[in-house]
């Protein structure tokens, strides 16, 4: 694995809370990034290269106050091709990529979200690319 950037950088766009009362969340950003999710990184927890370009200070915070089973992150950019980087507190990495064939854009539903910050990027395939986005979080 690649050398992650230090805990202490400040998300570009919106942070936002998770608790039991408040399970989804809505925020937003564009992509705008020249460095590659792979170098800061390289794969996430079940092998996969995370693909496409990013800033590197992550574009956004999320705090889970307690444990969830499971989690969906899903980007909205109108259909551009985008990916996610989420970084636990812990270290662990998830990538997403495209929902589908027909929807480039990024999603990422995984299990076993344990309570704490989480660092999260969302990125374009290709350098450079600007994408205003909105970022749905939810169980």
């Amino acid at each position: 694995m690649a050398a992650l950037p230090a805990l202490a950088q400040e998300a570009n766009f919106e942070s936002f809370t998770l608790s039991g009362a408040n399970s989804t969340a809505s925020v937003s950003g564009f992509t705008n990034g020249l460095s590659a999710l792979s170098n800061i990184a390289g794969r996430d927890r079940n092998g996969i290269i995370c693909a496409g370009f990013a800033d590197t200070n992550p574009d956004h915070t999320m705090v889970l106050q307690q444990d969830l089973a499971s989690l969906t992150l899903q980007v909205n950019s109108g259909g551009n091709d985008t990916s996610l980087l989420v970084q636990g507190p812990d270290g662990t990495v998830r990538c997403g990529e495209d929902s589908d064939r027909r929807n480039p854009d990024a999603l990422l539903q995984d299990q076993s979200w344990s309570a704490g910050t989480y660092r999260i990027w969302v990125g374009s395939h290709n350098q450079g690319q600007r994408y205003s986005y909105s970022l749905s979080v939810g169980p």
